[in-house]
C-alpha cells in the first residue's frame, strides 16, 4: 500500500485548537476544513466574529437590503489569508428545475459532506434580497496550509480533529461552538492539557 493511499483526508472535519496553540489567529478556534489534499488545506474559522455585521458588509459592498432577520448576524474572521475577500459557507442550494446540475452561484465549491463555499458576489446579492440560502456563515478571509503543513501541526498536537457537524456551524451560539465541537469527541475544555493531544 502506498503512503498516498493511507493519507488522511480531513475535508468536512473540524480542527479544534489545543489550549497550547501559540498562533494568535488560531488560539481558541474551531476551523471548518473545506478542502484537504496533498497540496494543502483550506478552511474557515467558525467561532471568531469580526466587529462588523452583515448589514454593515452589505452597505460596504453597496447592496441595499431590507433583511432584518440576518442583518445583525456577525461576519466572521475566517482566517489570516485574503482578509479583504468574502467567503460564504452555506447549506446546499438547488437549482430550478432540481435536475439542473449547474451551480446556482458563479463561484461555488461543493464540499464532500454536504456544504457549499461560495466566493462570488451573487450569493451576497441573494442574501440581501432574502432569496439566498437560509443557513450561512459569512467570513472575511480564510485559513490555509501549504503542502504537509497541517500534517506537521497535527503531529505536534496543535489540533484535535473530528467529523464536522453543520449544527455546530449554523445552529450553535458563537460562544458555545468550541465546547460543542469538543463534545463531538466526548471531551470538555477543562480536561484538556496544553501539553497533550492527538492527531
Amino acid at each position: 500500500m502506498s503512503s498516498d493511499s493511507a493519507r488522511i483526508n480531513l475535508t468536512h472535519h473540524f480542527l479544534i485548537a489545543m489550549p497550547g496553540m501559540r498562533d494568535e489567529a488560531f488560539a481558541g478556534s474551531v476551523v471548518y476544513l473545506c478542502e484537504h489534499s496533498e497540496r494543502g488545506a483550506l478552511g474557515l474559522v467558525i467561532n471568531k466574529p469580526s466587529d462588523i455585521n452583515l448589514r454593515a458588509l452589505f452597505e460596504k459592498v453597496e447592496l441595499p437590503t431590507n433583511q432584518t432577520d440576518i442583518g445583525d448576524d456577525p461576519v466572521f474572521q475566517g482566517g489570516p489569508v485574503k482578509t479583504e475577500r468574502g467567503f460564504v459557507l452555506h447549506e446546499p442550494v438547488f437549482a430550478n428545475p432540481p435536475d439542473n446540475t449547474e451551480p446556482v452561484y458563479a463561484s461555488t465549491m461543493t464540499i464532500p459532506g454536504g456544504l457549499e463555499l461560495t466566493t462570488s458576489r451573487d450569493v451576497l446579492e441573494a442574501l440581501a434580497t432574502g432569496a439566498g440560502p437560509r443557513k450561512v456563515l459569512v467570513s472575511l478571509g480564510y485559513s490555509a496550509w501549504g503542502e504537509g503543513q497541517l500534517e506537521s501541526e497535527l503531529a505536534e498536537n496543535s489540533w484535535l480533529t473530528v467529523d464536522a457537524d453543520p449544527a455546530v456551524i449554523f445552529d450553535t451560539p458563537v460562544p458555545q461552538r468550541y465546547s460543542k465541537a469538543l463534545m463531538l469527541l466526548g471531551l470538555e475544555a477543562w480536561k484538556l492539557s496544553p501539553d497533550a493531544g492527538h492527531a
